[in-house]
């Protein structure tokens, strides 16, 4: 061919192009999921109505104070949040952190057994310092199941993605293990699951079955922004990402970061675990490990490693996951088809952002001749 394609990074990236380039791989993705619908016979405008509908309600349901979908949405993407923020400051200093969903787990762990065991152990605390003392077991166990693999990798170099990947499946089977025997309700009815918690150690709900971690998710994404944007620390964990070889010259202690950012990481990914147990399920049980910290990934590279934009990301993927099971329930189709457009946004989206960072050139290709010659020469 006279022509070939190639593509140069681009000195600075234009803010149009920025903008232009996600809302048209979002288009393209919606495109290629109605060619979906349309193989298996669905409506592709049906379904994305009653999609959007499932996810947020329609203007009648508002109008009569109806704001149910709504606020499922909101549950779904609290911890979305939480663990896109998590895992978004690991990657910002390249330690692909891929546990969240086991220090979810581990913090959902340590908050029921606060919650199950702490009231008979000691009945003389006031009732108010159970949900602090909740909250502060879960962000701790999330960050040791953090720190373990950030240890490995600053003293032993052993790759976190692995580490991190093995240690999900330490916890849940741990978790299950507890709930279907030692810690199993005896009053039960031979279910799977603890007792449920004493009141007492609830979430509050703000409305509908949104809850207080919705404020911890808000409070964690300002934090996360501030250090990032406002501190020395969070200069330090830019420029180990964009450069290690620069950090290590300018005297940056890559270690302690690491192990610092996965205390970080893995205390917020904890904290999501202890919002969904004293939120929403209010005992331990199966549904607590149902992949949030692994979508949690795609949350935070479609928001471009930003902390709102994993506010943003998340809410919108928890409506996408929301309106799947809607489509379920009202017309019969999959609720996997809703992951399949999760996937499929996920592809147009890290491809756009290919065309963001490098410019696509067209480009006249000489003949073998003169390329041989000018070797020559």
């Amino acid at each position: 061919m006279p022509f070939a394609l190639r593509l140069e990074k681009r000195l600075e990236e234009s803010q149009l192009t920025a903008f232009l380039v996600p809302v048209g791989s979002l288009l393209l993705a919606l495109a290629f999921g109605a060619v979906l619908l349309q193989a298996v016979g669905a409506d592709p405008w049906r379904t994305y109505t009653a999609m959007l509908e499932g996810a947020f309600g329609t203007p009648a349901q508002w109008i009569e104070g109806d704001f149910y979908a709504l606020t499922e949405t909101l549950v779904k993407a609290t911890p979305l949040m939480l663990c896109g923020l998590a895992v978004s400051i690991a990657f910002r200093m390249l330690f692909w952190n891929i546990g969240a969903e086991g220090q979810l787990v581990m913090g959902g762990f340590a908050a029921g057994a606060v919650a199950l065991w702490l009231p008979d152990m000691a009945p003389w605390l006031p009732r108010w310092v159970f949900l602090p003392l909740m909250a502060l077991a879960g962000i701790a166990a999330g960050a040791a199941w953090g720190i373990l693999p950030g240890l490995l990798k600053a003293y032993v170099r052993v790759n976190e993605i692995i580490t991190t990947l093995m240690l999900n499946y330490i916890a849940i089977l741990w978790l299950q293990h507890l709930y279907y025997g030692p810690w199993k309700d005896p009053k039960g009815f031979g279910f799977p699951g603890t007792a449920q918690f004493a009141t007492f150690t609830w979430l509050p709900r703000l409305f509908g079955r949104v809850h207080l971690g919705l404020v911890f998710a808000i409070l964690a994404a300002i934090f996360i922004w501030l250090v990032l944007s406002r501190t020395r620390w969070g200069y330090e964990i830019r420029l180990i990402g964009e450069n290690p070889v620069a950090a290590r010259y300018a005297g940056i202690d890559i270690a302690r970061n690491i192990i610092l950012v996965m205390f970080l990481s893995g205390g917020l990914a904890g904290l999501a675990g202890m919002a969904e147990v004293a939120g929403i399920s209010h005992r331990l049980q199966h549904g607590l490990a149902v992949g949030y910290g692994f979508t949690a990934i795609i949350v935070a590279w479609l928001a471009r490693l930003n902390p709102w934009g994993v506010v943003v990301v998340a809410f919108l993927l928890a409506a996408l996951l929301v309106g799947g099971d809607q489509i379920q329930i009202t017309m019969g189709l999959p609720a996997a088809m809703a992951l399949v457009l999760q996937g499929a946004i996920l592809f147009c989206m890290l491809g756009g952002n290919i065309l963001t960072r490098y410019r696509l050139r067209i480009v006249r290709r000489l003949p073998a001749e003169v390329v041989q010659v000018a070797q020559e020469g």
